[in-house]
């Protein structure tokens, strides 16, 4: 494979990651962390950045993906956690709120106050989701349309609003809210979540394992290293963006108050570039949110035309177009309102799952292992989902606030340890060594 499609690639990865969520975050930590920006940016970065980095290479050590590494705690398991992870950065909340935000900047603000909000946003997610049902239906076309058209427009309009930025902003960073005071390292470790970005990668893991075949590489070692290099060239660019609007963010503060990303970005585009300057954002936004929104519905057909072996790959993503327009037609609001949920409990579940996945080799028994360390994780995961959507826990709340770390919002990690102790004492009592099934690398 030619360097240059190795360079594509990564381009192609870094356009489907880069989403609502990447644009709108980094701002507000600037905004909130201040005088700390910096450690609370290298924490959005591990989760940001990182975690999905890691997951891709732990899809690529394994034949068949996340449903084999989900299949090494217990087959039922692995269905129903990658149905709801495929369903939640798909169609029921991560495409429609890609969807939602490019219409909040790219079209909301040339709307006149006579102009009826809710008859626009329908126009224009028939626009929306018709192009995307038309990418999403030939993916072999996915890198030419995303990682050699889209993705440099798209990188040139960065550019240019972070370079005005830095040149004309230079406004003292501010002292940071209270969350950022002390913990603002793993405030922004926490705030990484929210890119979702993690979850989508075990969802493109296979899209991006596929453009590499594609182009006649069938070597497991090699397969491994396109996708490393993929990865690489997607982060640092994430990496640098993510800083860049962060600092933005971080200089806006101190000249008024803003309620979210879209409000700094919006302000300081306009600031820095006058009207230019709001239809540069727009255009940054619309081409952001419209490439994540094709790899999530890539991905999804992929996946579920495998997993339903009637519904075919055409059909499952003129679904999948169908549901997330629906969806996003509800409003910006009533979207995210679900997003923080689903999102404490999915995380921890996810990084302990691939952190296993690595060490996999020297376990006697799989299930063991994978089984206990995701139950103690998986309690504690889903009772902070719980309180994040409000529901008083009485008891459990007073265990959880006592665990380590629960200040942080890491109480799971100490359980996710119990657990995994738990599980390698029974791995090594009384279990017959066995072969590491699907495993590119033979282990023994």
């Amino acid at each position: 494979m030619k360097k240059l499609d190795t360079l594509f690639i990564g381009f192609m990865l870094f356009s489907m990651f880069f989403g609502a969520g990447n644009l709108i975050f980094p701002p507000v930590l600037g905004a909130s962390s201040g005088v700390n920006y910096w450690l609370a940016m290298a924490g959005f970065i591990v989760t940001g950045v990182g975690l999905p980095f890691i997951v891709l290479l732990a899809i690529s050590l394994v034949k068949g993906g996340v449903q084999t590494i989900g299949n090494r705690v217990h087959p039922v398991f692995s269905t129903i956690f990658t149905v709801a992870v495929y369903l939640c950065i798909g169609p029921f909340l991560a495409i429609p709120r890609n969807a939602n935000v490019a219409f909040e900047m790219g079209v909301s603000p040339y709307m006149g106050g006579a102009m009826n909000k809710t008859l626009v946003l329908l126009l224009f997610s028939v626009i929306f989701f018709a192009l995307v049902y038309l990418v999403s239906l030939n993916p072999s076309k996915m890198e030419k349309y995303m990682g050699r058209f889209i993705t440099p427009t798209l990188l040139l309009a960065m550019v240019v609003l972070c370079v005005a930025g830095f040149v004309n902003l230079d406004s003292p960073f501010q002292q940071p809210t209270e969350q950022y005071k002390s913990d603002a390292f793993f405030t922004g470790f926490l705030e990484g979540y929210n890119t979702m970005d993690a979850l989508a990668a075990l969802a493109f893991g296979i899209v991006i394992l596929s453009a590499i075949k594609k182009r006649g590489v069938k070597d497991s070692k090699q397969l491994r290293n396109y996708t490393l290099k993929a990865s690489l060239i997607a982060g640092i660019l994430l990496s640098i963006i993510y800083v860049s609007l962060g600092v933005i963010g971080a200089r806006m503060a101190g000249t008024a108050t803003f309620e979210n990303g879209t409000e700094i970005l919006s302000a300081a585009a306009t600031l820095l570039l006058g009207q230019n300057g709001t239809m540069l954002l727009g255009l940054i936004f619309t081409l952001a949110c419209f490439t994540t929104v094709v790899g999530l519905t890539t991905a999804c057909g992929h996946y579920f035309s495998e997993l339903i072996p009637k519904a075919n790959y055409k059909t499952v993503v003129l679904v999948v177009t169908l549901v997330g327009f629906t969806l996003s037609n509800l409003g910006l609001n009533q979207i995210l309102k679900v997003s923080v949920p689903f999102l404490v409990t999915a995380y921890p579940l996810t990084i302990v799952l691939i952190t296993l996945t690595f060490f996999s080799r020297y376990y006697r028994s799989q299930r063991k292992v994978y089984g206990s360390a995701m139950l103690f994780t998986g309690v504690v995961a889903v009772m902070g989902g719980l309180h994040a959507f409000g529901l008083d826990l009485g008891p459990l709340q007073t265990i959880k606030e006592m665990l380590p770390l629960s200040s942080v919002g890491l109480e799971w990690i100490v359980p996710a340890l119990v657990g995994t102790g738990v599980g390698l004492v029974f791995d090594k009592v009384g279990a017959k060594p066995q072969v590491v099934e699907n495993l590119e690398v033979k282990t023994s």
